[in-house]
């Protein structure tokens, strides 16, 4: 009978081959054979060795964690524990490698490391390191197992022990989290999602009466990031004012967002509610440019209830010159919608919710301690850009994330494959001149290949374009910002936005199995025409 070492190198899988558990093989063999290294060290006597030793076995663990996460995918997709909590941590903490952080974290609490948790919370979340550290063991055996044995099959145990790390590893994540920062409550989760909603209905109304424009939200303006919270404090306060900004409710029932807000967000409501439709539509547009376009910038912003002497203007505008006598109203209400007229009653409109709570005496008391309106559109301009601009700052993940999710929503849709489809020939290939243009793509030599077609059995891959040297996306030309993320193409190296990058494929010929990014350009140019050889 063959010893068990000569077994282990005659059932020894390929490199090469592209299966999961073959892949798990080297992973493990790759994580043991830089802790056999790093116990055979002195780290006294070679500080340096061990650092480079150390990253070495931070990498090589975060390529076996990833390899498993796969094979998870692959073994129990329907039976994977919930990562719905994964909501509730903040934004800066969802990275890419957060599972070889946890990973480490569990190391070093059951190594009695220091780490930036309180005496208690390490005590309780020891016994769930250990779990979570025995049942990866129990995992990389019985892979290594089989992958020795059987690589294209998972057997029972596997399954059981694979669910069980799931579990184990999901409970120590969520409870390590919690004890480092403060994770959202459902409750808070709920108010984000009201704020969402509120910033769409925004949106859609800046579109209907002009204020923005539908380009401008696809080609994800980064003056958007000031303007779309800015308005939202109008309408959270005006236009929709059940909303999450509703004042009626108390300052701890508010998202943790606005609440510390809450007083100024009163000045401004009573404000907001003496306005004429032209007023706040002025108001409005002046929030929607950018700060230093301010028509009122020169003027020092007068305090909440102090009488302001008046001041030659430096910029005309018009009627709003004029002291705050009989404010001039003009027929704007049809435009603005749900604005009305809170100081005189429209007998075409109802008067707006906020009628019976600002009657007319209220108007001109308010009115009375500023000069003109002029003095009283700058105060709302600076007040409102200045709780706006302070979520940038104070709750900048927060407000990150609500501004990614609204930008999902109010974004024109990305053509479908039902759009494209009509372009295709009799073979299912994209015609000619429906491809989209891109300059220089090295994968097309010249004009007359530009329909696509690569040599078959063709393995040199095209060098990748450097990120510092491309500002403009290669398909539409637009400007890449801090919302429109540079990505690369697999097939031709070249970057791209989101939208001119939506797919997905194989690249047998450049040792690429699985699913990888490719742009709109070699999806429909060159890969159709792989596709077809293949065949």
């Amino acid at each position: 009978m063959l010893p068990a070492a000569l077994r282990r190198w005659l059932r020894r899988p390929k490199r090469s081959d592209p299966r999961l558990l073959s892949q798990f093989f080297f992973a493990d063999e790759r994580v043991t054979r830089v802790v056999a290294d790093i116990n055979g060290l002195d780290a006294e006597l070679d500080p340096q060795q061990y650092l480079v030793l150390l990253n070495q076995l931070h990498l090589s663990q975060a390529q076996l964690l990833a390899v498993i996460e796969r094979i998870m995918e692959e073994c129990i997709p329907t039976q994977r524990h919930s990562r719905d909590y994964l909501v509730k941590f903040p934004e800066e903490l969802l990275v890419d490698n957060l599972g070889n952080h946890m990973l480490f974290a569990a190391e070093c609490l059951l190594a009695g490391s220091f780490l930036e948790v309180e005496e208690a919370e390490g005590a309780q979340l020891r016994p769930r390191a250990r779990n979570l550290l025995c049942s990866l063991e129990l995992v990389r055996a019985l892979l290594r197992e089989q992958s020795l044995s059987q690589p294209g099959t998972y057997s029972e145990p596997v399954r059981a022990a694979l669910m069980q790390f799931d579990r184990l590893f999901a409970e120590f994540e969520l409870s390590y989290v919690s004890s480092l920062v403060a994770v959202k409550s459902p409750d808070e989760i709920y108010r984000q999602q009201e704020i969402i909603v509120l910033f769409c209905e925004t949106v859609e109304r800046a579109l209907r009466l002009g204020y923005l424009t539908q380009e401008m939200i696809d080609g994800y303006e980064p003056l958007l990031m000031f303007t779309i919270p800015r308005l939202a404090i109008i309408s959270g306060l005006l236009i929709y004012p059940e909303g999450p900004l509703s004042l009626e409710r108390s300052p701890e029932q508010m998202s943790r967002v606005f609440s510390p807000f809450y007083n100024l967000l009163m000045k401004i409501r009573d404000l907001l509610r003496v306005l004429s439709a032209e007023e706040l539509c002025l108001l409005e547009r002046s929030l929607c440019a950018a700060e230093a376009e301010d028509p009122c910038s020169s003027v020092t912003p007068p305090a909440w209830g102090e009488a302001v002497p008046r001041v030659a203007p430096h910029t005309p505008w018009g009627l709003l010159e004029s002291p705050h006598t009989t404010p001039a109203h003009h027929s704007l209400m049809g435009r603005l919608g749900a604005v009305d007229n809170p100081c005189t009653e429209s007998p075409q409109h109802p008067p707006g919710p906020w009628l019976e709570a600002t009657p007319g005496p209220r108007c001109s008391e308010l009115r009375a301690h500023y000069s003109s309106t002029r003095d009283m559109l700058h105060t709302l301009f600076v007040c409102i850009s200045g709780v706006a601009d302070q979520l940038q700052t104070n709750f900048a993940s927060d407000l990150r994330s609500i501004l990614k999710t609204v930008f999902k929503i109010v974004a024109s849709p990305a053509e479908t494959s039902e759009e494209t489809g009509s372009s295709k020939n009799e073979d299912g290939d994209l015609c000619a001149g429906d491809v989209p243009h891109v300059a220089d793509c090295p994968l097309c030599p010249s004009p007359r290949d530009a329909t696509g077609l690569r040599r078959a059995g063709a393995r040199s891959r095209p060098e990748w374009v450097p990120d510092s040297t491309c500002s403009h996306c290669s398909a539409c030309r637009a400007p890449f910002t801090l919302l429109r993320r540079r990505h690369h193409c697999r097939s031709c190296g070249k970057i791209f936005c989101a939208r001119c990058s939506p797919h997905t494929a194989a690249l047998p010929h450049y040792g690429q199995p699985r699913p990888v990014r490719v742009c709109t350009h070699c999806h429909a140019t060159h890969l159709s025409s792989w596709r077809t050889r293949t065949r």
